[in-house]
């Protein structure tokens, strides 16, 4: 193998790694941009169930009726 070749294959095998890494790079982004959302989210069901009628820790804690 030439020293061109190997200098050519080299920077094809670093051309890939650059995309590789960008694409993964976009993937973490996105990733993060949809676990904010759902922290969001979460957040938002959270405080709504702790407004919502009969929400007090004891309700939750009773034994069904056909105990």
């Amino acid at each position: 193998m030439s020293e061109t070749e190997r200098l050519t294959r080299l920077e094809e095998r670093y051309a890939h790694l650059q995309r590789h890494t960008a694409e993964q790079d976009k993937a973490m982004l996105e990733l993060g941009e949809e676990m904010a959302r759902l922290k969001t989210e979460l957040a938002a069901l959270r405080a709504r169930l702790a407004d919502a009628p009969g929400a007090d820790a004891e309700a939750s804690e009773e034994k069904p009726p056909h105990y």
